[in-house]
């Protein structure tokens, strides 16, 4: 069977999907849930198959990595989803206009929703149980590295659909190969929204190349701007844990601004860095002000390249700037409006941070890697939206879902 036919199965799922009780997918995801725990194993063996294919080193091994804990954490996600509120079938507005009609805004579902995205597995379970919730069926694109991943995932999912009366097209997982991508990219009337996850080229990829709506996610160029009245404790927890706590995710620290009045402080606020070996890509100004302390193996002088790069590795840029303007414009340049965050006990200068920066999430005096759906409250989340139109920022359930006019007459016509 080719590729379209299955996504018309896949089509054609979405619409008994869209009317499923709550009960019954909050029955389907708790199954889900114990199911996940007693596959451990199989899941574990699955995973290192593709593991064994990647680098130890290379940053996206840590994204593909699953342990028997990552996998219990994800079966509390999904029994987190069961208890998240249901987000379709809500009445958003309701009136009766002067001629006796009557109009209603009902949540609905989006319908089919095609996931690209590389190496995280967990995205495979994330994005399903997600899209189920909110009534959508759902096309997943992972990426090659994670095959092996994605594909017990997926087995166990269907087998849980069908278990439980659902129709298993309602999840399709799409060959491997990067050539496919096209066909999703292009599936008019049988993907309704693509959302790509991952890497600033693949979202390139999928701007350029999409002939269905497309909801960008997940890269993150992500600054911290250590101002003048920055307070020196917290500016060194905030870096340290925005850079190091998992250096692969999208909302980890790439770039440390200080105001020039606070050099001085600059290496003890990075200490903790050498702990971790993180390289340190300083300007001019910076450099000559660790170069006496910090480890010099991690030491480079910076290149205008390494601003704007998100490196999902040990590694930081570090630039001295005259005010908080150079600041702002610093990152305004460079953003790609993820996250981005300011030290500082001024609330005048913090709130003209706030109103100056464009960014999904803005910062005051905390790390940026809260930039997760489940710190926000959300339970698992599909992604990061860094566009403003539709969703911005951590895109939990009602992220996934649009709504529809319900309009009831009595014989009215218009004259």
């Amino acid at each position: 069977m080719s590729i379209l036919e299955y996504l018309k199965k896949t089509k054609i799922a979405s619409y008994d999907l869209a009317i499923l009780s709550e009960d019954k997918r909050n029955t389907v995801l708790t199954s889900l849930a114990e199911v996940l725990l007693n596959s451990c194993d199989k899941i574990l063996d699955a995973n290192a198959k593709d593991l064994a294919k990647i680098d130890k080193h290379n940053p996206q091994y840590d994204r593909l990595q699953l342990t028997e804990s990552r996998v219990k954490a994800i079966s509390d996600d999904i029994k987190n989803v069961t208890l998240l509120p249901f987000p379709i079938f809500k009445n958003l507005e309701n009136k009766i206009m002067p001629n006796g009609l009557e109009i209603e805004k009902v949540s609905v579902p989006l319908g089919v929703i095609g996931i690209i995205y590389e190496a995280r597995p967990n995205v495979t379970i994330d994005a399903f149980c997600l899209c189920f919730k909110s009534g959508n069926a759902v096309v997943l694109k992972g990426g090659k590295e994670a095959y092996h991943s994605n594909s017990i995932f997926v087995d166990i999912i269907q087998n849980c659909l069908k278990e439980h009366g659902v129709d298993v097209n309602a999840v399709y997982l799409f060959p491997p190969s990067r050539e496919e991508t096209n066909i999703l990219l292009q599936a008019n009337g049988l993907v309704d929204v693509c959302i790509p996850r991952g890497s600033q080229s693949l979202i390139n990829f999928v701007r350029q190349n999409a002939k269905i709506p497309v909801v960008e996610t997940g890269a993150g160029i992500v600054h911290t701007y250590f101002d003048v009245n920055g307070d020196i404790k917290k500016g060194r927890d905030i870096i340290s844990n925005a850079k190091t706590r998992r250096v692969s995710v999208c909302n980890t620290l790439d770039c440390l601004l200080i105001h020039k009045e606070r050099i001085n402080d600059l290496y003890y606020l990075i200490e903790p860095l050498q702990n971790h070996n993180v390289e340190i890509f300083a300007d001019a100004k910076s450099y000559e002000m660790l170069k006496p302390d910090y480890n010099l193996e991690l030491l480079h002088q910076a290149k205008e390249d390494d601003f704007g790069t998100e490196f999902l590795s040990y590694k930081l840029a570090v630039k001295v700037v005259e005010s908080i303007n150079e600041a702002v414009q610093h990152i305004m340049h460079y953003t790609s409006g993820h996250s981005e965050a300011i030290i500082t006990e001024d609330v005048k200068i913090a709130n003209r941070f706030i109103d100056k920066i464009d960014a999904a999430v803005v910062y005051v005096n905390a790390s940026t890697a809260f930039t997760d759906g489940g710190q926000f409250g959300m339970g698992a989340e599909i992604g990061i939206s860094t566009q403003k139109l539709h969703v911005r920022g951590p895109m939990g359930l009602e992220a996934l879902t649009s709504y529809k006019w319900i309009v009831r007459g009595n014989g009215q016509i218009r004259a």
